[in-house]
């Protein structure tokens, strides 16, 4: 367990040391959306009663922050290694594959989580965001960035360069997150998108992790857990799977 503690506190000063643009950067980022957002639309959307629309989006942004910067904390990890060559100072360690898991992933799950943090700090200035079930928002957003740090993972070990990551990051986890409703309820869309957006796990990890500040969702709250739990343990093992294996890594 050392060894994974060295690992989890390198991958921690790594981003640490440029918190300016992984961690304040994206933060800012997200208060702009609520600014925007919530004065186009304030007056004119009203989804849950008795919620305004502006706390409606606090813990979307909170939570699209969270799966955003845990995927870019493991994934940008691993493909600069690879690029840079010095992977091989992490494999020659007398680490197991669940140990080179345990440290990525649980450092982009700090990342993740703190700046979803840092989101609700500078939000409730601007609004008041009620909370009414703190352990099922603890445990989504635990769940959720383990989830997008998994996938982070995954992706690192498959790019071999720099675009290939990019186009991963494009064209499948930013679609997924800016289509999970954060900026809105699925009952307001047409059938066929609704149907769309229950095959999105992004949706799951939002809708429940929203379900712990208001006490209201979209689905039921124990279906999100179950569908997040499960992709979080399917991907797991894969990522497990593949570190064993050394695919990719281990020439």
């Amino acid at each position: 367990m050392y060894g994974v503690y060295t690992l989890f506190c390198k991958e921690l000063l790594r981003f640490w040391k440029v918190a300016f643009q992984t961690v304040l950067a994206p933060i800012i980022t997200a208060f702009l959306y609520l600014l925007v957002f919530s004065h186009v639309l304030e007056d004119r959307v009203t989804v849950y009663e008795g919620v305004s629309y502006t706390a409606f989006l606090i813990p979307g942004l909170m939570m699209m922050s969270v799966i955003q910067n845990a995927f870019a904390n493991s994934s940008s990890s691993l493909i600069q290694s690879k690029v840079t060559g010095n992977i091989v100072f992490i494999l020659i360690t007398p680490l197991s594959h669940l140990g080179l898991f345990l440290g990525y992933i649980g450092a982009a799950m700090v990342r993740g989580v703190t700046v979803g943090l840092g989101v609700f700090l500078i939000a409730i200035l601007y609004v008041k965001v009620p909370v009414h079930n703190l352990a099922v928002i603890v445990g989504f957003a635990v769940l959720g960035s383990g989830v997008l740090a998994v996938m982070g993972v995954i992706a690192g070990i498959w790019a071999d360069k720099f675009d290939q990551l990019a186009a991963f990051q494009n064209f499948i986890i930013m679609p997924l997150s800016f289509l999970s409703g954060v900026f809105y309820s699925i009952h307001s869309l047409p059938p066929l998108w609704q149907t769309m957006s229950r095959i999105n796990p992004f949706f799951y990890m939002i809708d429940g992790f929203r379900f712990g500040f208001f006490g209201q969702s979209d689905v039921a709250v124990e279906a999100s857990l179950v569908v997040v739990a499960t992709a979080f343990i399917a991907l797991s093992a894969l990522t497990l799977v593949l570190l064993k294996s050394g695919y990719k890594l281990r020439a």
